[in-house]
């Protein structure tokens, strides 16, 4: 486990850099965190990390986007609208979770059951005593037995 404090969006954003520059493709991070804790400038940081120059905003409404122009494919996924899992099938997102790019879901939490027995969560919190822009960043792999997912995939 690895604990980061931020005192700044920039911070956060190079953070995101930083995380970019030591992916590998096939990697799966999920995001935790309330409203506005920065995961989106965390993501823009990784999409900017990876060589991707264009703009990057949270697909709350279509649920995946996906960059090609970087060093390997992004897939930013935020799952806060799915209804329900099966809506996860109807993406395609096993293409996406066990592809050759790097994946980033937000609001994971909400398809922890179909969440690969490998992964790296990234937790965001804020600490308004320690300022408006403070934030305090968990990075911790995590690995669960997924019966299906080792049937699947092996």
């Amino acid at each position: 486990m690895q604990i980061i404090e931020t005192f700044s969006p920039e911070e956060t954003f190079r953070l995101g850099q930083e995380l970019a520059a030591k992916a590998h493709p096939g990697e799966l991070c999920t995001l935790v965190g309330d409203l506005g804790t920065g995961k989106t400038v965390l993501t823009q940081g990784i999409a900017k990390g990876l060589g991707i120059e264009g703009p990057v905003s949270s697909p709350t409404f279509t649920i995946v986007q996906v960059y090609e122009e970087g060093r390997m494919p992004f897939y930013h996924f935020d799952v806060y609208r799915i209804g329900d899992v099966e809506e996860m099938d109807e993406i395609g997102y096993e293409d996406y979770f066990y592809g050759q790019g790097l994946t980033i879901v937000e609001w994971a939490d909400l398809i922890q059951e179909i969440l690969p027995g490998r992964y790296r969560e990234i937790k965001i919190e804020k600490d308004m005593e320690k300022g408006f822009d403070y934030r305090k960043i968990t990075i911790n792999e995590v690995t669960k037995p997924v019966p299906e997912w080792n049937e699947r995939h092996g």
